[in-house]
């Protein structure tokens, strides 16, 4: 039997090679996560207008064109490499169909942190309120959304990346740091106070406090 580890690290030789169906193999194992990041970060405007699976279709293609770059570039991992592409990709279709409405909210607001920051945090407040449906929040569902981003976004941005990755698009702690550039200490630190923080942000929200007790 093969390990799994040596059979993926079987295809990267493969794909650095040039070998396409390689490439084919491996974005296809990968798919289920990058369909979940497409998801999570895809507006909510353009819901019924975006298939998340054409995104990935459309990134796939963009992948196969620059994947000479991922074979030159030793300081990614496959994963963070495609997931990069997808994310350039969604971006792109954000600023197709969204136009000047689409801003980098880094540059618009003056704030540190990841890219997108804002857009983090719309995409955070829509989680949250889609994971908690009691008859009582539906009724103030667009009340609740208009508070739950506003306390995301007194969360620090990068705290708040690190929960979208984290808990959200469900990557691993190691990748969270490479994706951000921090050693795994500090990106395990700042989940946990991404929690906490959240939580108390949480807590000061009428009817959202029992909820998260139960988990988000």
């Amino acid at each position: 039997m093969v390990d799994s580890a040596d059979e993926s690290a079987g295809l990267l030789d493969r794909l650095k090679g040039g070998d396409a169906q390689a490439l084919a193999t491996l974005f296809a194992q990968q798919r289920p996560r990058l369909l979940r990041m497409v998801e999570f970060r895809l507006d909510a405007r353009l819901q019924g207008r975006v298939e998340a699976e054409d995104v990935l279709q459309e990134a796939y293609l963009d992948a196969a064109k620059r994947v000479q770059h991922f074979a030159d570039d030793t300081s990614r991992s496959f994963f963070i490499w495609l997931r990069m592409v997808v994310m350039q990709t969604l971006i792109d279709t954000h600023r197709r169909h969204l136009g000047a409405q689409m801003r980098d909210a880094g540059r618009e607001m003056g704030v540190p942190g990841p890219p997108c920051s804002q857009a983090t945090s719309f995409s955070l407040a829509a989680s949250l309120l889609g994971r908690f449906t009691s008859p009582t929040l539906a009724a103030r569902r667009a009340e609740m959304a208009e508070q739950l981003r506003a306390a995301v976004e007194e969360m620090d941005p990068l705290d708040r990346e690190v929960l979208a990755l984290r808990h959200f698009e469900e990557l691993t702690n190691s990748e969270v740091a490479e994706e951000l550039g921090i050693e795994q200490k500090a990106a395990s630190i700042r989940y946990v106070r991404a929690l906490r923080r959240l939580k108390d942000l949480l807590g000061g929200i009428p009817g959202f406090a029992e909820a998260f007790a139960r988990g988000i």
